[in-house]
């Protein structure tokens, strides 16, 4: 599903240039649930952007679903990840004027009334069916979580990206959160990178690669 070769991104500081990627290879499955996981500073959400098409290498190259997605040009890249892509952030990244059904259509690429038969049943299911008219600023962390879920599976993408998921959350709620999620990815066949600093929540998944030195420096599996 996701293919990557000598990946190499740097960034300037001052007088100063710090290389993040350099040289990262890595390969994904279709439906596989892989942890991108490392120090701080380690370049784990760099390489999640990466992949995802948001944050063009320097060198290198990134095949998904057999696109090289940087031979494309912004418009289709940007279309081919709207189709192809979900993203769920730490921050949740709703919008707060707009209540949870709203906020939960905002990615779907479906219009009318099958997109919002679709994400009232999405949401029905991660147990806000009670909360659909409800502004973010009402809900708590984690319902907020479970909208922000809904809005990366509402527009039924293959891959679902998502940064640190479960950081603003307790150890129960992120729990909860990663069933749900782990849950709806296998049942619509979907592949997930999860960026995490937890190992223990990195150990759920079918592979958990360790970022350093701007490299792949571990790799451990089931």
């Amino acid at each position: 599903m996701i293919s990557a070769h000598h990946l190499h991104r740097s960034y300037s500081i001052g007088r100063k240039t710090v290389e993040v990627l350099h040289g990262l290879d890595l390969h994904i499955a279709p439906r596989e649930r892989v942890f991108l996981c490392g120090p701080s500073g380690a370049g784990k959400t760099t390489l999640m952007y990466t992949l995802a098409g948001l944050e063009p290498p320097q060198q290198g190259s990134v095949m998904v679903d057999g696109q090289d997605i940087y031979a494309l040009s912004l418009r289709r890249r940007a279309l081919f990840r709207n189709k192809m892509m979900g993203f769920i952030f730490q921050n949740y990244m709703l919008m707060p004027e707009l209540t949870a059904l709203e906020n939960a259509s905002l990615a779907t690429a479906i219009a009318g009334s099958e997109a919002t038969e679709r994400v009232v049943a999405l949401l029905e299911r991660v147990g806000l069916a009670d909360r659909l008219h409800h502004l973010p600023n009402e809900l708590s962390g984690g319902e907020q979580q479970r909208v922000a879920i809904v809005r990366a599976l509402a527009h039924n993408p293959s891959i679902i990206f998502a940064d640190e998921p479960t950081g603003n959350l307790d150890s129960r709620n992120g729990a909860q959160i990663l069933d749900l999620l782990f849950g709806l990815a296998e049942e619509g066949g979907k592949t997930l990178v999860i960026v995490t600093h937890d190992a223990q929540i990195a150990s759920r998944g079918d592979r958990v690669l360790t970022i350093r030195d701007g490299v792949v420096a571990a790799e451990t599996g089931r």
